[in-house]
């Protein structure tokens, strides 16, 4: 495996340096600006650890899968996984972060393997159809253990009942960043959520167009259909929550946690 490791990333980035994507969806950035912005904004951390404020924790949480019960493991994002650090406020530090970049996209392809232009083909056979909270999508399919945790909590802490989501996206096959980045929807790690009412206020236009991003002095837990008790048991499971970054996306949750630690075997 380390010697695929050091084999992609120079292809890698060759193949992404000059690319263009057109507009798409919420993950991606703005042209140049957008980059210059996101360089100045301070990380905000996921919340780990506890239940969320208000709700009931839900100890030992356990799901079934294939049959056997397993426990849900509470992990947080991998902070080298985390967009935001890997634009450091400090120019001095630039390259510190240019560096979390590249382990960061050695690390997921490692893990979650191909897609269009990078990596082996026969990699591609990872996606599975799953579903969340009454809706279907497509993911990774090493996350969709973590997505079973997080309905399993939203439904036993009670947050479930706070909100209705009707559609998420998952997969994608084409990277929708622009630079050198690449998007957690083409490693099959990230979802969207009513990406009409959970806005992205800090992406590429349209959607700075929406309602939500055009009032004035909203906070970004006031731009979302979606309350916060879904955001803070998301990441109780290793996913981040991207209203923490500079895009404000808050439609968008990817899983950065290890997935090989999402769960254990039921006492």
């Amino acid at each position: 495996m380390s010697a695929v490791r050091r084999a992609v990333l120079p292809l890698f980035v060759i193949a992404v340096a000059g690319a263009s994507a057109l507009p798409a969806r919420g993950d991606e950035t703005k042209s140049e600006p957008q980059a210059k912005e996101a360089k100045s904004e301070s990380v905000v951390g996921p919340q780990t650890g506890g239940a969320p404020a208000g709700l009931p924790t839900a100890s030992n949480l356990t799901i079934s899968l294939d049959g056997k019960t397993m426990t849900c493991r509470e992990q947080a994002a991998q902070s080298f996984l985390i967009r935001g650090n890997w634009f450091p406020r400090d120019p001095a530090k630039a390259k510190d972060g240019r560096k979390l970049l590249e382990d960061a996209i050695k690390y997921r392809t490692e893990k979650y393997g191909y897609f269009e232009g990078f990596g082996s083909p026969k990699w591609k056979h990872f996606a599975k159809t799953t579903s969340f909270m009454g809706m279907s999508l497509q993911v990774h399919e090493k996350i969709v253990p973590a997505l079973k945790c997080v309905e399993a909590a939203l439904k036993a802490n009670g947050a479930g009942d706070q909100y209705h989501p009707r559609a998420a996206g998952g997969i994608r096959f084409k990277n929708t960043y622009r630079g050198v980045e690449v998007s957690n929807h083409v490693y099959g790690i990230a979802i969207d959520i009513e990406p009409d009412r959970n806005s992205c206020c800090g992406c590429v236009a349209p959607w700075p167009d929406h309602p939500l991003c055009k009032a004035k002095n909203k906070t970004v837990w006031e731009r979302m259909a979606m309350p916060k008790s879904w955001v803070d048991t998301f990441e109780k499971y290793g996913f981040y929550w991207l209203g923490h970054d500079v895009l404000q996306d808050t439609m968008h949750f990817e899983f950065l946690g290890d997935p090989e630690k999402i769960l254990d075997a039921a006492p």
